[in-house]
């Protein structure tokens, strides 16, 4: 019963009891923490933390933790470019890496990292541009706008501006960023330390994980000197206090109709699973040829039971009848207000009408969407880069509002960075990802589909895969920075197979997603606009928008939960992973940490739990004291945190962290980082 209070209370929108929320800095709740706990963060403690934090462009979260570019963050969220500094020979996923000097630290190709630097509220502008309009001509205006608003702002290169989509259209701001694209590995444990456990302790607690991994962030080749930056906590944390996330949360739902909900619920989750379970039984048989097919293939494996696990989560969620009545609960008390007031109802009473004819709408399309434009029918890195260079090649030419998104002048330097990343492309990973979804391709649009036809002719998916990976020169940087700089030219006059069979299937990937666009998304763009217009003129905007991969701050407590009959302690300590050590994986500590057994201090907290707001994204984040101390680092949630998609549970949702106390007694004892602690005041 406590549960269900807590949860309607909080799907409703009505003051609760809950630290819940993903805010913005600009609208950060100081007062009501400050109520709560006696420490109200004021604008220049925002500030600090907004400039010590970072965003990791590929989906994750870190912070500054030292005057010289320093960066803290998970593991998995450096998995990448340890793999991609990785070879047969030199395996870093299994051995670890330490830069014992300043000259060992290695750049990390492709990755890229934002600071953001200043907030403008563009909503007028936006609203003005787009009154009125609906369809295509929304979707068109929407994006001139976007386009002026983000070319005003990005006036170098060394800036990235996004005009950010809150309250799903109820307001807009111009986020400015400061982006760094030179990135050295500092230090990363071996794989089997960080994901200690594996996926059977996948969104577990307790957890001993040590999922961290240090950067720095280099500037004109040298270190760079942020001006803030936060400082390594000497006490730690403890049961019981208050505790922020400073991080980037990818995305939630929390806001969505009931009938984009029930989508979700019975189609898009569904699907999501089956697909990713296809792909990961498909990458295991993979896996199973050899050591060097198990290395390649590590990272994507990771990814895809990650988000096995997720998505099942996810859907647990939704199918739970007291969590999904607490959801129509809050569309059925903002809709009675709405249609109790003429005039409300007069502007807002069909808005959600118009999102379910929307939402029906996208069924009729979706298949043919995924296939062609989500990666469903057609994905490999290669197959990536190669439809990169033949868009921008059609896109570039273009006035800047007229390019499909991705291609606008704002985003074009991460563009760049990916399209010319050196990272080492593996022929026998590429053919099977690409025979996999080749295959998917011809079940999602059946063998008679005139693309599938003219895609597959009479090879098969795995002989047409094979065919084209052995072909393909696109594994040299230099022949995509060929067809890049030649431009529509180039890329009309190439007889590079993974060329070819981009512009055999552009032409339709394109069709379908401007129906989508048009006929899908602009009117749900739409309609959820004008039902946070709703929300606002009904509740105000005490509340917070859905998560967008920007920066946000939540604010909780050191705390456990009741699991059952059984009491959950938000702290579990190093001894705890050496007593759950079998020598079998994925219970496997690695030889270093067995070494170091008599010289640790076991009783030193390992990992945390907190009640902060958090979801995917947010890996990385900071978790810090009302000092703006470092006093852990996020790096997953427990299971019931998976229903965070939709709502905020109190009683059991917990973000679980690793302790900062343990980071330092493990770099210390395991390894010796002596240079890294000392430049961590440690």
């Amino acid at each position: 019963m406590r549960r269900t209070v807590f949860l309607l209370l909080t799907l409703l929108g009505l003051p609760a009891f809950a630290d819940e929320g993903m805010w913005t800095l600009n609208a950060f709740p100081s007062a009501t923490v400050g109520e709560r706990y006696g420490f109200a963060p004021d604008a220049a403690w925002l500030d600090h933390v907004r400039l010590s934090s970072v965003r990791l462009a590929a989906g994750c979260s870190a912070s500054f933790v030292s005057p010289e570019g320093l960066v803290v963050t998970n593991h998995h969220c450096a998995a990448g470019c340890v793999e991609r500094l990785s070879s047969a020979e030199r395996d870093y996923m299994a051995t670890g890496f330490q830069a014992l000097e300043a000259t060992d630290e290695q750049r990390c190709p492709g990755m890229e990292v934002n600071v953001l630097e200043a907030i403008t509220d563009v909503t007028e502008r936006v609203q003005a541009a787009t009154k009125g309009r609906e369809g295509q001509a929304f979707t068109d205006a929407r994006r001139t706008i976007f386009a002026e608003l983000e070319r005003g702002c990005a006036t170098s290169d060394d800036l990235r501006c996004d005009v950010v989509t809150l309250y799903h259209g109820g307001q807009y701001h111009l986020y400015r960023y400061h982006r760094y694209q030179d990135v050295r590995l500092v230090f990363a444990p071996e794989f089997a330390a960080a994901f200690y456990g594996g996926d059977p302790d996948n969104f577990m607690f307790p957890r001993y994980d040590f999922d961290v991994s240090f950067l720095r962030v280099y500037q004109d080749g040298q270190p760079l000197k942020p001006e803030h930056w936060l400082r390594w906590s000497s006490k730690g944390a403890a049961a019981g206090e208050l505790t922020f996330t400073s991080g980037h949360p990818g995305r939630t739902s929390r806001q969505n109709t009931v009938a984009q909900l029930l989508l979700q619920r019975d189609v898009g989750l569904p699907e999501r699973l089956f697909w990713s379970l296809e792909a990961f039984g498909w990458l295991e048989q993979f896996a199973a040829r050899g050591p060097e097919e198990a290395r390649v293939s590590g990272s994507t494996r990771f990814y895809l039971a990650n988000g096995i696990k997720a998505q099942r989560g996810m859907r647990n969620a939704l199918i739970d009848a007291a969590f999904f009545q607490g959801l129509v609960a809050r569309e059925d008390a903002l809709r009675a207000k709405v249609d109790a007031d003429p005039t409300l109802k007069a502007r807002f009473g069909d808005a959600w009408e118009s999102v379910a004819r929307a939402v029906e709408r996208s069924r009729l399309h979706r298949t043919r969407y995924l296939a062609l434009e989500g990666g469903w029918g057609l994905s490999s890195r290669l197959y990536d880069l190669a439809r990169l260079l033949v868009r921008a090649a059609a896109e570039l030419p273009r006035r800047n509002a007229d390019r499909l998104d991705e291609y606008s002048d704002a985003r074009l330097p991460g563009l760049k960075l990916d399209l010319m990343n050196p990272a080492p492309i593996s022929a026998a990973l590429e053919t099977e990802r690409l025979t996999f979804s080749l295959t998917k391709l011809q079940q999602l649009l059946g063998p008679d589909d005139p693309l599938v036809k003219s895609v597959l002719g009479s090879e098969g998916p795995r002989a047409t895969a094979t065919r084209v990976v052995n072909g393909t020169r696109l594994a040299d940087v230099a022949a995509r920075r060929a067809v890049f700089d030649g431009g529509q030219a180039a890329v009309e006059a190439s007889d590079d197979p993974m060329i070819r069979l981009v512009r055999t299937i552009d032409p339709a990937a394109r069709a379908i997603r401007k129906r989508f666009e048009d006929e899908v998304l602009a009117q749900l763009d739409r309609g959820t606009e004008r039902i946070a217009a709703a929300s606002f003129a009904a509740y105000g905007t005490s509340t917070y928008p859905d998560a967008t991969f920007t920066l946000r701050l939540s604010f909780g407590r050191v705390e456990g939960w009741q699991d059952g009959d059984r009491r959950v302690e938000p702290f579990t300590t190093l001894e705890g992973a050496f007593l759950r050590h079998t020598g079998a994986e994925p219970f496997a500590l690695p030889a270093s940490w067995l070494k170091a057994r008599d010289r640790l201090d076991l009783a030193t907290p390992f990992d945390l739990c907190t009640s902060n707001d958090i979801v995917g994204g947010n890996s990385g984040s900071p978790v810090i004291n009302q000092q703006a101390e470092l006093v852990g680092v996020i790096f997953d949630g427990n299971l019931p945190s998976l229903g965070g998609e939709y709502g905020f549970n109190p009683v059991n949702n917990r973000a679980v962290a690793v302790d900062a106390r343990a980071i330092v007694e493990v770099l210390d004892k395991v390894y010796g980082a002596r240079r890294l602690l000392k430049e961590l005041g440690r």
